[in-house]
């Protein structure tokens, strides 16, 4: 599995054959990218705010996943075909190409339309990729990432998603403000029990600038075992290597 972080909460995740593009806004001061660059196969959204879906309408012949409430939107702003779409809830698992995608609740509000003129577009979400169905039937080989989406602490992470879902590996926002900071991402690293953890959703506007050594520093703290990678923008982890 392959991970590109293109700044903020843009993720390209590649599983076997088939590539995931999670919040594409390539607006943002860590990602030199050309959205027209990339060809995805499925475009994953957390949420309706526009610095989660606003270059969602560059990748129209890819499947749009996520609620139904943010993709009906999306899908009619920006031209998506409806046997394109993907409407899916919290808790469920759908399988895209190679990879099992299941969506978890994130702790975060949600809008769509300019202004938000619908503020209220159900709840947030997080999504747990894998290459493997998720069972309860340990699996080593199986490889596993948690994109946290927009959100604060919450004790899914640790009830739930760490010892069921059983990430390798988390992307969390640490940027505060908006979502957690540096402290309370660190305690959800430790609570997920990831091999493997990255900064992300800081830096991309004023109120959310934070150094992101402070995150290190807490995840060090914190007594978690996992490794922090702060990557630059457009820069990919192998998470099959490690590296």
């Amino acid at each position: 599995m392959e991970l590109t972080w293109y700044g903020h909460s843009t993720w390209h995740v590649t599983v076997g054959s088939t590539d995931l593009l999670i919040d594409p806004f390539f607006e943002n001061p860590k990602t030199d990218a050309d959205p027209g660059e990339l060809d995805p196969d499925y475009v994953l959204l957390t949420h309706g705010h526009d610095d989660h879906v606003a270059d969602a309408g560059a990748f129209t012949d890819a499947t749009l996943v996520g609620t139904p409430e943010v993709t009906n939107h999306v899908a009619g702003e920006a031209g998506f075909d409806e046997d394109d779409v993907v409407g899916m809830n919290l808790g469920g698992t759908v399988e895209a190409g190679d990879a099992f995608v299941t969506m978890h609740r994130a702790d975060h509000t949600n809008g769509v339309g300019a202004g938000f003129e619908v503020p209220s577009a159900g709840s947030a979400a997080g999504y747990v990729i894998s290459d493997t169905k998720p069972t309860q039937v340990e699996d080593e080989e199986s490889e596993t990432f948690y994109h946290a989406g927009d959100t604060g602490l919450m004790t899914e992470m640790r009830d739930v998603i760490g010892p069921f879902l059983e990430p390798d590996a988390a992307a969390l926002p640490v940027g505060d403000h908006f979502t957690m900071g540096p402290m309370q991402a660190a305690i959800a690293a430790d609570w997920l029990n990831v091999d493997h953890v990255f900064p992300m959703h800081y830096d991309t506007f004023p109120p959310i600038e934070i150094d992101p050594q402070d995150f290190v520093d807490e995840v060090a703290a914190s007594g978690s075992d996992a490794e922090v990678h702060v990557l630059d923008g457009d820069e990919t982890f192998d998470l099959t290597e490690g590296y």
